[in-house]
């Protein structure tokens, strides 16, 4: 075992004009998120609990999409959704359809450790989260005067927005024609989501992985991502953690997150190889992103997309927050 690591990501495709203030908001956050993980680490705590506690933070922070600040729906309200999984065991649990749990990753938690089931969704989420007695609040919490700027903006174009804090550009309005953007074949604004996500592996080679989303501005009602899939979104195995962030549609074919482990384990590829494979070979013309540990201390970033909000950090003092390639 090579000691614990980190990693964090506030979401893949980024606007290349994004604003030089925007960008040092982000990379503080990711550096305060990685900086209580590590104080964390170093403490002893187990994998499954440092992503929980930076996941956490990440959802409590307007900044990115998940919790408060998440994605509006074409209703104008907030469907948030994520997912955990300890790779010890390979136990995990996820939620779809939250409303008013101010954490949901620690609902998601809470369904893997207190109900006999991986996957909760909508009311009856809501239900379960009301007798484990976590925190509610207003779904008002979760809307910013930001979102909902951007929602308006969204019904203008007729679109479906991936970054809702980027005025749409480009195909906005356009004919399908006249994008080269498109999700199942249909044209889209413009490819930047933000949700969130955490990968750890402990001093004990114990890998865990999470990924919290308010999902695509403009969305249907109902819609879910592959932030809550596991196997999509999220990932944890004997051999990594992995949390993937970009087109969801694209990520949910490729079953992303579980790849990596699985040419880890079938193709005997290391960390690096094995993001890099799946990254070149599963997305098919879509765009996405990902971080990932191994049971070895390994930590590694990967995109294909123009950036990715991101940072990392290992047991041997190598720390590194970044957004382009």
């Amino acid at each position: 075992m090579g000691g614990w690591a980190i990693a964090v990501h506030g979401g893949a495709g980024i606007d290349p004009n994004l604003p030089a203030e925007r960008q040092e908001e982000a990379k503080q956050l990711l550096t305060r998120c990685l900086n209580l993980g590590i104080v964390a680490l170093r403490s002893n705590i187990s994998a499954i609990d440092v992503v929980e506690l930076v996941i956490r933070e990440l959802e409590t922070d307007p900044l990115f999409n998940s919790g408060r600040g998440s994605a509006l729906t074409e209703k104008g309200t907030v469907e948030m959704e994520a997912s955990i999984m300890d790779g010890k065991k390979r136990r995990c649990g996820a939620v779809s359809g939250i409303t008013t749990v101010k954490n949901p990753i620690s609902l998601a938690r809470l369904v893997m450790d207190k109900s006999p089931h991986s996957y909760l969704a909508f009311s009856g989420a809501e239900d379960f989260a009301r007798k484990q007695g976590v925190e509610i609040v207003d779904n008002e919490y979760f809307v910013t005067d930001d979102n909902v700027g951007m929602l308006k903006l969204a019904k203008e174009a007729n679109s479906i927005l991936f970054d809702y804090r980027i005025p749409p550009m480009g195909c906005a309005g356009a004919a399908a024609t006249d994008c080269p953007l498109q999700m199942n074949g249909l044209p889209i604004s413009i490819y930047a989501p933000e949700t969130v996500g955490c990968v750890v592996v402990d001093g004990e080679g114990r890998c865990a992985a999470g990924t919290s989303t308010g999902g695509l501005m403009n969305k249907m009602m109902g819609r879910i991502g592959d932030s809550p899939l596991i196997g999509a979104g999220t990932y944890a195995s004997e051999f990594c953690g992995v949390s993937c962030t970009g087109e969801g549609e694209a990520i949910i074919r490729a079953t992303l997150a579980r790849d990596v482990s699985a040419v880890m384990e079938y193709k005997g590829l290391n960390l690096q190889e094995a993001v890099d494979y799946v990254i070149k070979h599963r997305l098919d013309e879509g765009f996405a992103g990902l971080i990932a540990v191994s049971n070895k201390g390994e930590v590694v970033c990967g995109f294909n997309s123009n950036g990715m909000f991101r940072g990392c950090a290992t047991e041997d003092g190598f720390m590194e927050v970044a957004i382009w390639e």
